[in-house]
């Protein structure tokens, strides 16, 4: 779908689409197949600004092959965390387990940051089997915490400054997700590999 003269917005079925197209975007813009200046993930969406001619661009993409987001060997970005949230037992009680096996499944998950949004440094974090997604609060929160490590559907997030937020609040670190005065700012970009690791009491 065009967006004013030098953008597009590609849709797909579901994140996991949308993860693998990123990946495949990035991929061929670091060939130097693909000119853009930026390319921006979302949940069922990518978007491509900066295009020279979008039409020819959106006809070519017609005929891609996207292949599965690559399992390529890359470091984690490791985030310390007390797993001591406020809902961590509705949680556990949801998945069926004791609140140290709820905190000890969390922890061994190997996440992904899907994409980028909500709030500077906010990343949405895939990788929990589906048996283990939860919704949303039914009444949100009108202040969380910097910090605070929750839940909501099939994603993980970290709340990099306090504000109001509906997800459920399973631990809190001492990590800075967002530091302006950092190159880069954010801790966590699409793409990036995230581990939990426990730290101290939950």
């Amino acid at each position: 779908m065009p967006v004013g003269d030098d953008a597009l917005l590609l849709e797909v079925p579901s994140g996991q689409d949308a993860e693998a197209l990123h990946a495949e975007l990035q991929r061929r813009r670091s060939a130097g197949e693909l000119t853009v200046r930026e390319i921006v993930p979302a949940a069922r969406t990518v978007l491509l600004d900066g295009v020279e001619a979008p039409s020819r661009l959106a006809a070519r993409l017609a005929g891609w092959e996207i292949p599965p987001v690559p399992g390529r060997v890359q470091e984690p970005v490791e985030i310390p965390v007390r797993y001591d949230g406020p809902d961590l037992p509705d949680v556990a009680a949801l998945w069926g387990v004791s609140r140290d096996e709820a905190a000890r499944i969390h922890a061994a998950s190997r996440f992904r940051v899907a994409f980028c949004g909500f709030a500077p440094g906010f990343g949405y974090l895939t990788g929990l089997p589906d048996r283990f997604h939860v919704p949303r609060r039914a009444t949100p929160r009108t202040s969380v915490p910097a910090g605070a490590v929750a839940l909501a559907g099939p994603y993980t997030g970290v709340y990099p400054r306090p504000s109001p937020g509906g997800w459920q609040l399973i631990g809190t670190t001492d990590a800075v997700l967002w530091d302006h005065a950092r190159v880069p700012a954010a801790l966590l970009a699409p793409g990036a590999v995230v581990r939990f690791v426990p730290v101290g009491a939950g």
